[in-house]
This record gives structure tokens, sequence and C-alpha cells, in this order.
């Protein structure tokens, strides 16, 4: 039997000739999905895309250029569909190299620019929840949201939600 290697809840990771990339590992997740930004498809038939955006630390602003790619319906986490380009890129895993499919996406607002689905995990690596790569970024303070929220929740309903669900 193939002996797979470990990867904990998140990972440091190797991407497109990039060290130290911060990744969930999501079982929960079937495909994987990148931090991208400045996206477009140019005059030649192919996908043009940058790692990250200016306002990451990771951003380098290099371009990367391919002719394969796809589209891909992903089911966003308010049960919504988006569409995606998909690209496959280089990466390496705890020493594993190899080519994953990425969709690209605009992570700016989550905790880690790269997730890790069961496609990309699948018959190459065991998951070990009890193992991190890396200490998880601090949380999110929301003392001040749930005090705005105990002194008028209609206020802050129509202010916060009535917004988002629009």
């Amino acid at each position: 039997m193939k002996e797979l290697r470990v990867v904990g809840s998140n990972t440091i990771i190797k991407v497109a000739g990039l060290s130290n990339i911060p990744a969930k590992v999501d079982t929960g997740a079937d495909s994987s999905s990148i931090w991208a930004s400045n996206i477009l498809v140019n005059t030649d038939g192919e996908l043009e895309f940058t790692l990250f955006a200016p306002t990451s630390p990771l951003y380098t602003g290099e371009k990367i250029v391919t002719r394969e790619f796809r589209v891909q319906k992903v089911r966003n986490s308010m049960g919504g569909l988006d569409l995606r380009y998909r690209a496959q890129l280089p990466i390496v895993i705890r020493g594993k190299r190899l080519r994953a499919n990425f969709t690209l996406a605009d992570r700016s607002k989550n905790n880690f620019p790269v997730l890790i689905g069961r496609k990309t995990l699948k018959n190459r690596f065991l998951v070990d929840v009890s193992r991190v790569g890396m200490q998880r970024p601090p949380k999110m303070d929301n003392s001040s949201l749930n005090l705005e929220l105990k002194t008028n929740p209609q206020e802050f309903h129509q202010k916060y939600m009535e917004r988002s669900q629009a």
C-alpha cells in the first residue's frame, strides 16, 4: 500500500514558484481555490491573472498566462452559484510536487489565501486535524457588533443584514 503524507488542518505550501503560502486544508470542499486578481481573457484567448492582490503581502504582481483553463460553477457560502475560471498550477505540499486545479477567486476576506480541497488531497495525503502547519490567524473581535446588536436588534438588522441579503 502506498504511504500517504500527513497534513494538518492548515499547512504552508509553495505555489507557482512562490514559497511560504498559508493554505487551509478543507476535506469538506471538493475543489481547491486560490486568491487571484486582475483576471481576464486576452484577445489571444489566454487566461491572465495575478496571484493574490496588491493589498496582500504575498502579492508580487507577476502575471500568469495560460491557454489551459476551464470554467466551473461553484456553490458559494451563501448557497448561490458563482462562475469561476479554473487553472492548473504547480504546487508543493509537504515536499510533494504536483499540479493541482484551482478555481480563481477573491479570497481577500478569508483567513487563508489558498484552500486545498479533496480532489487535490485524494490518494496523496492523509489529513490529521490535530496537526497544524502554522498558527491560525487571530479570531475576529465581534464584541462591538454584539453590543450594537443587543442595544437595538431591529436597527442592527436593517443596518447590516438587509443590505447583505439584497
